[in-house]
């Protein structure tokens, strides 16, 4: 087995180090956090992820895992680096690669013998380039070493599922003999691994994350559409997915997406395509759409309600998506804010991601539970699928609300059900 440096430890880092410690590798994860190292060296996760507590506790317990906020510690010993940092939006939308450089340098300033730098984090095409010009510029003495490109394709809410089962590994570099001792790394699982060039395999991160952005704007306009037209959209996404062509993963209309990948990357892709001199229309409409699925989520709330002044309205759901605390460009935040401009008084509740969304947002009543979050509430509005979510009392929710007002943006309920029940419904692209 290998030794193993990870430098990160968010989602993407945290979940790799795991993950290859729980492969067999000796693996130190390194973080410049000082206050999440220690958390992490008690054995607890600073992220919630189904999983990933019993994986840390399994490899830590085995002495494959630790932690530490030195590079000193971190790289002399270890024959891989993997770079897991950040790569925030910058001002126009491109991918800064501010925390991509400082640990170029550090890992150069710390490097012993020869090692593998893995690139996980998702980076702009060329970025590997530059990667392993700050590493040879910064070397004390001059030490081989290779750059390999090594997206990543975790979901969170699944990612140790995601790490331990890939639909493939895709793997990039200059240097052939390198990728495929990564690729060594991963033998014990079972996967079709791709070794293509540098640019390649980060230019495949980019489209891959783009096309599923776009599958989920199409659906979404379909959704408008199909309200002008008395059709439900999904039952037209089960019609198309069970074409073999198309098949039916992200075809659920709903609210649009959100994630640390999703908006940023369909973002800075379309940025470098304008910087090279291309208008990248289809990722602008992409995005537009996105943008306005929140926008008419809330419009479609005021028009049931005849205004929002003074109305007090209940979200359930907070994080951009279900098992995860994740709330980074989570459709939650921009309705609130909308909400609040307009007068109306908000209330939230969200199994896992109250505390992170605390830190950001003032002005809300944060609840204990769903039924909490309804009770005398003016509408309720759902924005994140939980499971939990599925399976309310609704006879309860509606006795407890001041008006019994359902706006689904997650097309969580049946609409026949609940109009039965009593409920003023409104979905996404359903009559």
């Amino acid at each position: 087995m290998s030794s193993i440096a990870v430098i990160g430890t968010g989602y993407v880092g945290l979940t790799t180090a795991a993950c290859l410690a729980d492969l067999g590798h000796q693996v130190i994860a390194l973080d410049i956090d000082q206050t999440k190292i220690a958390t992490l060296k008690k054995g607890k996760p600073t992220i919630y992820e189904p999983g990933l507590d019993e994986v840390m506790s399994r490899a830590i317990k085995s002495s494959r895992l630790r932690f530490t906020s030195d590079y000193g510690e971190a790289i002399p010993e270890a024959e891989y680096v993997f770079v897991a940092v950040g790569t925030p939006m910058g001002r126009r939308g491109e991918a800064d690669l501010v925390f991509v450089k400082q640990a170029a340098k550090s890992i150069a300033g710390a490097m012993s013998k020869t090692v593998t730098i893995v690139n996980k984090s998702t980076v702009p095409i060329g970025t590997g380039d530059i990667v392993s010009r700050i590493v040879g510029e910064n070397l004390e003495r001059e030490i081989p070493f290779a750059v390999v490109s090594n997206p990543e394709f975790l979901r969170e809410g699944s990612a140790i599922h995601d790490f331990m089962h890939p639909d493939r590994l895709v793997l990039g570099s200059h240097n052939k003999r390198a990728a495929k001792a990564v690729a060594a790394l991963y033998s014990k699982l079972d996967t079709t691994i791709l070794i293509t060039d540098l640019h390649t395999a980060e230019m495949i991160k980019y489209a891959s994350n783009a096309f599923l952005a776009t599958r989920i704007s199409f659906i979404n306009e379909i959704a408008r559409i199909c309200e002008r037209v008395d059709a439900d959209v999904k039952i037209v996404s089960e019609g198309m997915g069970l074409d073999r062509r198309i098949g039916p993963l992200f075809l659920d209309a709903g609210i649009g997406y959100g994630g640390s990948c999703f908006p940023k990357d369909v973002k800075a892709l379309a940025r470098m395509a304008e910087t090279l001199g291309y208008h990248p229309e289809l990722l602008d409409a992409v995005m537009e759409i996105n943008v306005d699925q929140r926008t008419l989520f809330v419009e479609k709330l005021r028009e049931v309600l005849g205004g929002l002044r003074d109305q007090v309205i209940a979200i359930l759901g907070l994080a951009y998506k279900p098992n995860t605390d994740d709330v980074r460009e989570a459709p939650a935040i921009d309705v609130i804010q909308s909400l609040q401009q307009k007068g109306a008084q908000v209330r939230a509740y969200d199994p896992k991601a109250m505390p992170v969304l605390k830190r950001l947002l003032n002005g809300i009543e944060y609840c204990h539970d769903a039924y909490a979050a309804a009770e005398g509430a003016d509408a309720l509005l759902l924005v994140t699928e939980w499971d939990e979510f599925r399976t309310l009392d609704m006879e309860r929710v509606k006795r407890l609300m001041r008006r019994p007002v359902v706006v689904d943006g997650r097309n969580l309920y049946d609409p026949k059900t609940m109009r039965e029940l009593g409920f003023v419904y409104r979905g996404v692209g359903r009559s």
